[in-house]
């Protein structure tokens, strides 16, 4: 059996050879977050497509309400992940399968809710007045899609009150609890993996690992769009994709240690960056921190504020929140502009199912392809200042693109450029930023950034929008253009957090230097 283990383990390595610079005893850490990942992204885009269609289903006007109350959501959930990483008897490899655990078993109780509502209102899906309305829209996007663009969210009116209070509150519970799955199982995850990774191994590792969550994007995209049919019956599926997720997440663990020594706090080096050059704090840093020792943490009702203390405490923290809030107003203006002309476009409710999962696998093949063959490289050669950069450059050009050309082709184009960009390149730079952080940060402020900052930027971006579509009576290519000066500020914010980044990983390998 040992003998099979050792063959086993060098066609593995042998395997992931092909595409990463990889040492031996990073071989199961490598393996098994790629394919937590994986499942996790299977599970996610499975019900994508299904949650945006109950959300269509309720009016396109709800939409930047559905943000907000993802927020107020969100701020209640962070806290308690958190609080999870705290517990002084639950390891964070027990506390990482205990989440996506639960959020497994929260799939099931949506599947027997989901079917419960849509008893005597499947006939109330689709009336017959909206019908006509989406299929003369989708005539006038033929012969002006400029005009029908502008016209998506008068063809899409539809009423809470149209459906019964069951129908609507399980459809807006299903679109809060999906943006929540998502935002906790990932940013969790990262966290672990990034704790059993330092920045140089991150800037050759992280690519491959972002490989295996497109390649769960593309797999569940796939499956969506072929069984688009089942409708909430995919919601089975995606728990058991869950469960697989946690049974992953147990091998994601470091086989050797990196250094005897935790990396001391940030906080330090933003308040006397100079002493790391200077060589005064270098016999402090190889001393365990306080802080980030977990056999010392008591789970008390502040523990859930650690998070939000440490990013307070931070200048290098609060620069990486600023830096994830513009990304997130960003994207979320790309979304209600994509929704918006799906449902304008299409008008049937398994259509727009099928529609929206195979946009999402046409873009993933493009990121797996470039994850596969790029990420290292531009990381490593690039650096990541450059790597950040990238994703607020071309979100600028997309907004100067859709504001000349606001058809439907420019925003699919737009949209697969910029995702493209996004998860090749600046999205496993912006993991790297937590390469240089303490312990105690990675798992506590790292998850308060990845989700509550996100939520923030998703409910400001759904009140612009909403302020924005109303004062400009629905042009919605009019819209982008405001959205440029904040393009702006994130290129800049991009530019000060990659050079920052790149000092700190210098100090945290040479601090005597």
């Amino acid at each position: 059996m040992t003998m099979q283990r050792i063959i086993r383990k060098s066609r593995l390595d042998a395997f992931a050879s092909v595409f990463v610079t990889l040492h031996p005893h990073e071989t199961s850490a490598l393996l098994h977050s790629s394919s937590c990942f994986f499942f996790i992204l299977s599970a996610y885009f499975v019900v994508l497509p299904l949650r945006d269609e109950g959300a269509i289903s309720l009016g396109l006007s709800k939409l930047p309400g559905l943000f907000v109350g993802s927020l107020i959501l969100t701020l209640i959930a962070a806290p308690v992940s958190t609080l999870i990483f705290s517990l002084p008897n639950l390891s964070k490899a027990k506390a990482l399968v205990l989440i996506h655990r639960f959020f497994s078993v929260s799939l099931l109780v949506f599947f027997l809710l989901w079917q419960s509502s849509s008893i005597g209102y499947l006939s109330k899906l689709e009336s017959v007045s909206h019908l006509e309305s989406l299929d003369a829209v989708s005539s006038n996007a033929k012969e002006d899609p400029k005009a029908a663009v502008d016209q998506g969210s008068t063809a899409n009116s539809a009423d809470w009150g149209d459906h019964g209070w069951f129908y609507v509150s399980v459809r807006i519970g299903f679109f809060l609890w999906v943006a929540l799955l998502n935002l906790i199982t990932i940013s969790s995850t990262w966290a672990r993996v990034i704790d059993v990774m330092d920045s140089e191994s991150g800037s050759r590792l992280f690519g491959f690992i972002g490989a295996g969550a497109t390649l769960g994007q593309l797999f569940g995209s796939l499956f969506a769009a072929g069984m688009a049919f089942l409708g909430p019956y995919l919601l089975l599926f995606a728990a058991c994709l869950m469960e697989l997720a946690a049974q992953s997440s147990k091998g994601i663990y470091k086989e050797i240690s990196r250094r005897p020594e935790e990396l001391s706090p940030l906080r330090k080096a933003d308040s006397d960056p100079q002493s790391g050059a200077d060589g005064q704090t270098a016999p402090a840093a190889k001393v365990p921190s306080p802080r980030s020792s977990t056999s010392i943490v008591k789970p008390h009702l502040w523990a859930i504020l650690d998070g939000l203390r440490l990013i307070f405490s931070s200048n290098y923290l609060l620069s990486v929140s600023l830096f994830l809030w513009l990304s997130a107003v960003v994207s979320s203006f790309f979304y209600f502009q994509k929704v918006t002309v799906i449902a304008m476009t299409v008008s049937s409710s398994l259509g727009r199912r099928r529609l929206l999962a195979e946009i999402n696998s046409f873009i993933a093949v493009f990121i797996l392809a470039g994850q596969l063959t790029l990420t290292g490289h531009i990381l490593s050669v690039a650096g990541i200042t450059v790597a950040i950069c990238c994703a607020p450059f071309i979100a600028f050009s997309n907004m100067i693109a859709i504001a000349i050309w606001p058809t439907w082709v420019t925003v699919a184009i737009s949209e697969t450029i910029r995702k493209v960009v996004t998860y090749v390149v600046t999205r496993p730079g912006r993991e790297l930023l937590f390469t240089v952080v303490s312990q105690e940060e990675k798992y506590k402020a790292k998850v308060c950034i990845d989700v509550i900052v996100q939520r923030l930027g998703d409910a400001s971006a759904a009140g612009m929008y909403k302020l924005l579509f109303s004062s400009l009576h629905g042009r919605t290519s009019s819209v982008s253009l405001y959205a440029l000066p904040v393009c702006l500020l994130w290129i800049a914010t991009a530019f000060h957090l990659g050079r920052r980044q790149a000092q700190l990983a210098k100090l945290s390998i040479n601090p005597t230097s």
